[in-house]
């Protein structure tokens, strides 16, 4: 692995790649998800963050970590502030589970939290230099959407090489790709917390294809799992909400479009 000051660069050549982003510590949606035959043929599985801020983030992460030297783990914003919490349970945050999530993560899982690249780029056979990244490369908590304009993509991509025509991303909880100013830009969705629709959401990169792909899964096994084995005390609110994909993606690309302006 190559290090400069703009990005983490795996100089590996590599086949299938299957990304996974914005788990939120729900674990029977991310084990469904590594029990699809792509995903457990896949060379890489890269994880664009925001990977234990939700009910089952100790055992979330024990998973991810059992993927070996298989995983490439990108940092997201909620990753950042987990670490941040740890020290300081008086800073702000947008959901009150994440403040109890970061009360459960071990010492070494901290550590390797507050140790995640951000962006990564990953070299894809068919796609040449792929980059990973959260909210955008040059921001993990920036916001981009299917429907932003040419100029906000050309902001949000500016510090991106020239040589780079893919970047994946995270952060909204809503599947898309789209071409913007010549690159592709794909947002696989979210394993755990999907906006407009029910399903762990990722996306599949093979032989020079980008395939957006959807899990279904027992949604009403999966409530009762995090119910019962969640130590979160509104784990089962917080669960049936978004499981079972309440937010609609209407009423997040209206908050998603505030907050990007």
């Amino acid at each position: 692995m190559l290090v400069d000051e703009k990005f983490v660069r795996l100089v590996d050549m590599t086949r299938a790649v299957a990304v996974l982003s914005d788990i939120h510590g729900v674990l029977p949606a991310l084990e469904a998800v590594l029990a699809e035959p792509a995903v457990r043929a896949a060379e890489r599985i890269v994880l664009t963050g925001d990977l234990a801020a939700g009910p089952m983030p100790v055992e979330t992460l024990d998973v991810l970590a059992g993927l070996g030297d298989r995983a490439v783990w990108v940092r997201g914003n909620a990753d950042r502030e987990l670490v941040a919490l740890a020290a300081d349970q008086t800073l702000p945050v947008p959901d009150e589970i994440c403040r109890w999530a970061a009360r459960q993560l071990r010492p070494e899982q901290l550590t390797r939290l507050a140790g995640l690249p951000h962006p990564v780029t990953l070299d894809v056979i068919g796609f040449g230099p792929v980059l990973f990244c959260h909210g955008t490369p040059r921001e993990d908590n920036e916001i981009i959407l299917v429907d932003s304009p040419l100029d906000r993509f050309d902001q949000a991509l500016s510090t991106v090489d020239e040589s780079v025509r893919t970047v994946v991303c995270g952060h909204t909880h809503m599947p898309f790709a789209r071409l913007a100013s010549g690159r592709l830009v794909v947002n696989p969705g979210s394993i755990g917390m999907p906006y407009g629709r029910t399903g762990a959401h990722w996306a599949l990169l093979d032989e020079g294809a980008i395939q957006l792909r959807r899990t279904d899964f027992d949604l009403d096994g999966a409530c009762r799992r995090i119910t019962a084995e969640s130590g979160y005390p509104d784990a089962a609110a917080w669960a049936d909400y978004y499981l079972r994909a309440r937010a609609t993606d209407r009423e997040a690309l209206a908050v998603f479009s505030r907050a990007a302006t």
